[in-house]
């Protein structure tokens, strides 16, 4: 065998002993007289000693020529180490190499492989497979694991089926664009790869499966930042006869499990918010309920005098950031331009200092009083010592520009702690969104979502009322899970497909199967899916999914490491009866 024990097993208790280990090199120590050697596989370090008075020479000099990340199998006696290392697990021991087999060199490494490396993002993208030896890469991937284990062990104790679902199936609008296979087989024809499970969870639910979930793969073809890839992991789960209530305790439940059996944290509380108070107040609706800053709306109190730019504004509002009246005009200065950003899109911002002695100085002193100025510390809860930060403009605008300027705030000030978790239930969303440019609706969540109980008659009279029943999971303000109770009968299925803007004919060629499905005894299900990515970073105190994935895609889409996409010869093409005519992009 290769190894009798793993380079972060052995102890003192093991003094004596003989052992065979395999792994990597990770440093060498040559002193002429004495060479040392940490050697490093996936359970932690050892330190090998090699020694003239008690190592046969030849061995001697093979480790003298040991590389960095070379992998080498040795043979020797466990004994006491004269330096002891109290940072490591292996520090009291050191082994006394008899054999030494060299099972591969290596080329030497375009980063260091330690914990603090010396290598960018880029190029540790490109060697992932050597990133992956780094601890703080290789711990990740053992935390995903451990969360995945988890989420198994509570959802099967529960009664919970897995069952696989296929990759290759048929084009379907749920909102972002899909990734298409071509078919060999089928000229001119193509798969899609499934942005979720969703009908196949609903038609499992028909054929009685009525506790089923996957970890699943799904594929969204979008634009990309730090918290999205194009390929990304769900823990998708659907019950039957249920009702909104039965889904949010038991996927309550499970957080609760996986916030104590992870993080070893406590959570009695997961408060619920309406999706119209979740605006209201935070701007958005995924809100990170750890601190307060909750918004104020001003119109009644600021919209009195002679200030056009808030008389002809559709909201003001505003929040009060803790213990920021210190500021100074420039770090203000400063504060306005981050607003004024592209990303945030703000065309100003009013403030208003309120001083420890109660008094107000702001710099819209010329059109507004102190006790105009009262009434808006009132309205936000400022105290003295807070800084009120007003924007205004179009109401939908305004509120994701200030949800922007609080996150902002938060963390400059350190109150988004990633070792403190607040999870919340944000509920009746909208069933539908009006897209503002063609006038139509679409579904804010997906096609298949119900209306909340007996607000099927409001879609021919104002469509925008409809609450669906639908609910996101939120957690650390990242929605980390969210679902619906679905549609089950034929009739309520086609007029939620007629206010989407489908014809009969069109709603037939998509979901002509689901339809049928229907026309069998559909029962009442409803389900949940997770962002298990995302998930796993937020439990392991991190907002970026990347680091948890083995092999993550940068922000383009591509694995710089297999460069992918890439092009494929002719030859495929043809057999695939594909002819490409690519339109050169103006610069």
């Amino acid at each position: 065998m290769y190894r009798s024990h793993s380079c972060g097993e052995l102890r003192a208790s093991h003094i004596n002993t003989e052992v065979t280990l395999a792994g990597w090199v990770q440093k060498s120590r040559d002193k002429g007289f004495m060479i040392w050697v940490d050697l490093r596989d996936r359970y932690g370090i050892t330190q090998l000693i090699f020694d003239e008075e008690r190592t046969p020479k030849e061995i001697i000099e093979k480790a003298k020529t040991l590389g960095r990340e070379f992998v080498v199998q040795i043979k020797g006696t466990v004994i006491e180490r004269q330096s002891k290392n109290p940072n490591i697990p292996t520090g009291d021991i050191e082994v006394l190499v008899s054999e030494l087999t060299i099972l591969n060199e290596a080329k030497l490494p375009p980063f260091t492989i330690e914990n603090e490396t010396d290598g960018g993002e880029d190029i540790r993208m490109k060697y992932r497979y050597l990133d992956i030896r780094r601890n703080p890469v290789k711990d990740s991937l053992l935390f995903r694991h451990k969360v995945s284990m988890e989420v198994r062990k509570y959802l099967s104790d529960k009664g919970f089926i897995d069952v696989e679902t296929p990759y290759l199936i048929k084009s379907t609008p749920e909102g972002a664009r899909d990734f298409l296979v071509p078919s060999r087989m089928n000229a001119g024809q193509f798969y899609a790869l499934p942005q979720s499970p969703q009908t196949f969870k609903q038609l499992l639910m028909v054929g009685g499966i009525d506790k089923y979930f996957q970890i699943v793969k799904c594929f969204r073809d979008e634009d990309l930042r730090a918290d999205r890839q194009p390929e990304f992991t769900q823990i998708d789960c659907e019950m039957s006869f249920v009702e909104q209530e039965d889904i949010l305790e038991v996927f309550e439940g499970m957080t609760r499990h996986l916030l104590k059996e992870i993080n070893g944290v406590d959570v009695a509380k997961f408060p619920r918010m309406q999706y119209d108070d979740a605006m209201r107040l935070y701007g958005n609706d995924k809100p990170d309920i750890r601190f307060g800053m909750e918004f104020g709306e001003l119109n009644e109190v600021a919209q009195h005098k002679d200030f056009k730019v808030f008389n002809s504004a559709e909201l003001v509002v505003g929040i009060a950031v803790p213990g920021a009246a210190s500021y100074t005009r420039k770090e203000i200065d400063k504060l306005i331009d981050w607003v004024k950003r592209p990303q945030v899109g703000a065309l100003g911002m009013v403030y208003v200092k309120c001083n420890e002695d109660g008094s107000f100085k702001s710099s819209v002193d010329k059109f507004y009083d102190q006790e105009d100025l009262a009434k808006w510390a009132e309205v936000t809860g400022a105290k003295p010592g807070d800084l009120i930060c007003v924007l205004s403009g179009n109401t939908n605008k305004v509120r994701a520009q200030l949800s922007a300027l609080r996150m902002e705030m938060a963390e400059r000030l350190g109150l988004r702690k990633p070792d403190e978790f607040a999870p919340l239930w944000v509920v009746d969303f909208p069933l539908l969104e009006l897209d503002e440019e063609t006038g139509h609706y679409h579904a804010m969540h997906h096609p298949f979502t119900s209306p909340k109980p007996g607000q099927i008659e409001l879609l021919d009279t104002d469509p925008g009322a409809v609450k669906a029943n639908a609910y996101d999971l939120v957690l650390n303000g990242n929605e980390i899970g969210g679902g619906s109770i679905r549609i089950h009968d034929k009739e309520t299925q086609a007029i939620m497909f007629k206010h989407l803007g489908f014809t009969e004919e069109e709603a037939r060629a998509q979901f002509g199967f689901l339809m049928d499905a229907f026309e069998y005894g559909a029962p009442p299900h409803g389900g949940l899916a997770f962002g298990l990515d995302r998930l796993v970073a937020i439990l392991g105190g991190q907002e970026t999914i990347r680091d948890f994935i083995a092999f993550p895609k940068n922000n383009s889409g591509r694995d710089v490491m297999i460069d992918a996409p890439a092009t494929i010869d002719n030859a495929q093409l043809q057999e695939l009866s594909i002819q490409l005519d690519i339109q050169e992009q103006e610069a």
